[in-house]
This record gives structure tokens, sequence and C-alpha cells, in this order.
């Protein structure tokens, strides 16, 4: 599983010009939040999922080295099967290294539960959707961390 963090002063997905999920962390007296993207391949599982999330609400790459779980800062995650792109070949990325979506949207879905049992306010995009994503990235500061 890979997980493409941004940090942000404000983030929104939407799908057919709706929203489905944003985050405005200064809104919550916050002046951070998280954008995580988020792919699985194959052999990725729920244990996997669950430590991938605990790992992004306590990385510390918020304001003053603090996480997310010490600011109850916000999180919008996005399902991304592109994290698992092959550009090894030619010009045109291969994506069999990302997991189908009957496997991979429930570790999504794990993911952002984990989020929320941990503490953490959670907003989601819709999986399998073509979605548009606008953020305010903040440093900037983008991590990826690999389960």
């Amino acid at each position: 599983m890979r997980v493409l963090l941004q940090r942000v002063t404000s983030a929104q997905v939407s799908v057919d010009d709706q929203v489905v999920g944003r985050i405005d962390p200064a809104a919550t007296g916050v002046p951070h939040g998280l954008l995580a993207l988020v792919g699985a391949t194959h052999t990725d599982t729920a244990a996997i999922a669950k430590a991938l999330a605990d790992k992004t609400y306590r990385l510390r790459i918020l304001d003053g080295e603090r996480s997310a779980a010490d600011l109850n800062a916000p999180i919008l995650v996005v399902s991304q099967f592109t994290l698992y792109a092959n550009t090894a070949k030619g010009r045109r990325p291969s994506w069999n290294a990302a997991a189908p979506g009957a496997l991979a949207e429930p570790l999504v879905d794990t993911f952002a539960e984990t989020l929320r049992e941990l503490g953490a306010t959670v907003a989601t995009g819709k999986f399998g959707a073509h979605m548009r994503i606008e953020l305010t990235n903040d440093g900037p500061i983008t991590v990826l961390l690999e389960g």
C-alpha cells in the first residue's frame, strides 16, 4: 500500500461537479490538514492499511513538527490506483501492480475507518469515480508512505 500525504490548508474532492469530501482546517482552528492519496496493490492486507493509517495520523509533518493526532487536524482520503503506475517500459503506464477494485476498495475503507477510530475527522472521495481534487499544498510538504 502506498499513501501520498500532502500537508494542506484546504482540500476538496468533487464528482460530477458535486463536492463529495472537503476539509477546511482553518474552520476548526487548525492551520493544516492532510490529503492522503491511497493506492493498494495485490498483496496488501487490512493490517497494512491499519498500520499506514496509524502512521499517517501520528506523522509529525504539520506545524511545529506536530501530527494530525496532536492538532486534531482533518484528513481527506482519496483512492488513487495510479500510485502503482509502472513506467519502466515505453511511454504508456501499466496499472497491473494496482489491486483490482474488489480488493482495493475495502482496504481504502479500512484506512479511512482506522483514522476515524484513532480520533481523526475524515472526509473521503468516491471510490472508482472520476474525481477532481482541489487543494492548497502548504510548504509544500509531500511525503510517500509505503507498507
